[in-house]
């Protein structure tokens, strides 16, 4: 109806108007500092129009609602940035501490300049090879390159375990982000009226919290042009909330999944074990099938055969010669040991019992030796999406790749693991090149007793088997070796090679073949030579050889001493006997025990052809001093073989420290670039400003004066028209 009284209706409603502009005005000034406030604003719409002549006229304006300024492309692109920025920063905290501890260490005494003092101690042992003063330094030196190796290699693992700590914490704190927002979620379904009454102080609370999600691992945001249809995914697609229902993370401890080819019958009953930790996750795929039962033995042709991927199977694990390795799959008394980890298949209920079935080509299994992070799509549905980096340095982009989990993971997994798995093979042939020429060599006084501190599984199959358990098997080569025996006036009684041709499967030939002796051949090869040497009748127990715990130990008895000369097989280093040092890597490597306790079998000499050590003799200490510049072919399983000094090898792993530590500085400075002009366009739209609301708050002031004005001109038509009188 058009008249006096619309027009009082108009101003009526422009106030209205005019007045909740100024109160959403007045609330973005009070909120100006307030951390994730989006500025608001009135939406206005024209009122209905009345169709009147000469024409429509309208009924004045409606405050429609609410709204904040928000861009939804420009938070997602910034939550994507924000993540990767979260990682880099993370990744680059942790690295610090890496660097600073190898770099400290190096300033006040490290491993680099420890191990400098140890080939200068065997220099000088050349010159006073007698001089029990240098062999005791010797041996201090050693003990401080052993203690500067085990500090850092203790000190990276309780990195490892603080990671572990944040991760834990990352992972409760995600879980409570998700019920939040899963809250708000339901709040804004029970108080919001799409296109009139908009929970917008819900909102910003939710994004608030969305960012805050972001900062711990990478997500996708879908509303799908509707804020209260809200999905949280993980950027590989693991949905993480949905409207107002969440699916928890959890982080875990080691297991194995698997995953078989059609038509393998494996599964019936069988299942993977394993006993270990590592840093890495396996992928075992299966190349050939094959039995895993009781019935195989240590023969690969029998043996359903299977290779190792430490990154998701891009890439499998090999040997120092390039070729990939290959392990039989065998049950729990012929189990194989993958860098320390034992993995052998049983039946479901019984890991010593044999599967019936044996894997088929094909068939997968991860085993996970670490903790990991797991999505729980239902209470008994998981997913493995720990972060993953491959060889050639792209993320596993169906696991976690941003936020400060994923940097907690790289530092603790790939980082800190490649950094001890290059500690690791540093150790490993430091022992492996040393006891290799002690082993063959003589101290100051002859051998009573020696027992090998490597052990094997399985004592009856061939040494470079798997299955043997024996450590430094893949060093093992064909040849022999000569030990000499002495009565207890220190004659000799004899010298002799040991004597395979009985053994074996080829029959005839004396020398070992590590392809074919199993540890009970070497010993009865050592016990037949020794019978040899002794006619009938011997001495009670001059020198036996027995197997003790999977070692080799070989004890003299009637006053009667042994020494071992020259040794092509590597057998005498392989086994532990008459070697410097013990253990396989930076955490077990010692000094031999029985050297650590008596000088006197440091071996610096050797014996000479007619079994004899000459005075002086230094050839042992100099071919050990003439390591410090040899260049030797070390291993790790991410980096292949390189070919350089003990030296060298230590100080490329410092300077990989402290390029990967620059290298997540430079990501994490650029990611924070791009997601600070990100927020930045984000903020000059939903921020609050203050110029612009008080330009705003004195033009709805002048709305709402026009509108009382028009109310003023409406009583003065309304007055007029009472005062025209009849």
């Amino acid at each position: 109806m058009s008249g006096i009284n619309n027009i009082m209706d108009i101003a009526r409603k422009g106030l209205f108007a005019s007045q909740a502009a100024i109160e959403v005005t007045g609330q973005n000034i009070s909120n100006v500092n307030t951390v994730g406030y989006s500025r608001r604003y009135v939406r206005l719409e024209e009122s209905l129009q009345l169709d009147y002549r000469p024409g429509q006229i309208g009924m004045g304006v409606e405050a429609a609602e609410v709204l904040r300024h928000f861009d939804r492309f420009i938070e997602t692109n910034y939550l994507d940035k924000s993540t990767m920025q979260q990682r880099y920063d993370t990744l680059f905290g942790s690295l610090k501490s890496v660097d600073s501890l190898l770099y400290e260490s190096d300033k006040v005494g490290g491993i680099s300049s420890s191990l400098t003092q140890f080939f200068s101690d065997w220099q000088k042992l050349t010159t006073e090879t007698d001089n029990y003063a240098v062999r005791e330094t010797l041996l201090a030196d050693t003990d401080n390159l052993l203690s500067v190796i085990h500090q850092a290699d203790a000190q990276m693992t309780r990195m490892q375990q603080q990671a572990n700590e944040f991760i834990q914490q990352d992972v409760n704190d995600i879980n409570l982000i998700l019920d939040k927002i899963a809250g708000i979620n339901g709040q804004l379904k029970q108080v919001e009226i799409p296109g009139q009454n908009n929970a917008n102080a819900l909102r910003d609370d939710r994004d608030r919290l969305v960012r805050e999600l972001a900062g711990k691992l990478d997500i996708n945001v879908i509303t799908r042009g509707n804020e209260q249809d809200f999905t949280i995914t993980t950027k590989a697609g693991h949905t993480l909330l949905q409207n107002d229902q969440t699916f928890s993370l959890k982080f875990e401890g080691p297991r194995v999944t698997s995953s078989l080819v059609a038509g393998s019958t494996f599964g019936a009953d069988g299942k993977l074990y394993f006993d270990g930790m590592d840093d890495f996750e396996y992928t075992i795929d299966f190349v050939s099938a094959g039995t895993a039962g009781s019935e195989y033995s240590g023969d690969p042709a029998t043996a359903a055969m299977f290779r190792v991927s430490l990154d998701g199977g891009k890439t499998w694990l090999k040997d120092e010669n390039g070729v990939e390795l290959q392990f039989p799959a065998g049950d729990e008394a012929h189990l194989v040991e993958v860098r320390g980890v034992k993995i052998w298949f049983g039946q479901q209920g019984s890991s010593l019992t044999p599967p019936s079935n044996g894997p088929e080509v094909g068939d997968d299994f991860i085993v996970a030796p670490k903790s990991g992070v797991y999505w729980y799509q239902d209470t008994s549905t998981s997913e493995n999406i720990t972060p993953q980096i491959y060889a050639n340095g792209e993320d596993n982009n169906r696991r976690i790749t941003g936020g400060s989990l994923a940097g907690f993971f790289n530092f603790r997994d790939n980082y800190i693991g490649q950094y001890r798995d290059k500690l690791d093979a540093l150790a490993k042939e430091l022992i492996w090149s040393v006891n290799s020429i002690h082993s063959e060599g003589a101290g100051l006084k002859k051998l009573s007793e020696a027992t090998g501190t490597y052990q094997v599984f399985d004592s009856t199959v061939p040494l470079v088997n798997d299955t043997s358990g024996l450590f430094f098997r893949d060093k093992l080569q064909s040849g022999n070796l000569q030990f000499y025996v002495y009565d207890g006036t220190g004659a000799m009684v004899g010298t002799q090679s040991l004597d395979f041709s009985a053994y074996g499967i080829t029959p005839g030939n004396p020398n070992f073949d590590p392809e074919n002796h199993s540890l009970e051949d070497v010993r009865d090869a050592f016990n037949d030579a020794f019978n040899g040497m002794f006619p009938p009748p011997p001495p009670a127990v001059p020198v036996q050889a027995s197997i003790v715990n999977g070692s080799l130990r070989i004890a003299s008895g009637n006053g009667h001493t042994f020494g071992f000369g020259q040794d092509s097989t590597g057998l005498l280093a392989g086994l532990g006997i008459n070697t410097y040092f013990s253990g396989t890597d930076a955490t077990s490597i010692e000094i031999n025990s029985a050297v650590a306790s008596n000088t006197s079998l440091i071996n610096a000499g050797h014996y000479n052809g007619a079994g004899e050590i000459n005075k002086g003799d230094n050839l042992i200490a100099l071919d050990i001093a003439a390591l410090k510049d040899t260049k030797l072919d070390i291993h790790t399983d991410f980096g292949g073989t390189s070919h350089q000094t003990l030296s060298e090898f230590y100080n490329a792993l410092v300077s990989s420290v402290g390029a990967d530590t620059s290298g997540a500085q430079f990501n994490f400075s650029y990611q924070n670039s791009l997601a600070q002009d990100l927020d930045a366009q984000q903020q000059s739209l939903s921020g609050v400003n203050l110029d612009e609301e008080m330009s705003n708050l004195i033009k709805f002031q002048h709305s709402y004066t026009a509108a009382a004005k028009l109310i003023s001109t409406a009583d003065q038509m309304l007055q007029t028209l009472l005062g025209l009188k009849p």
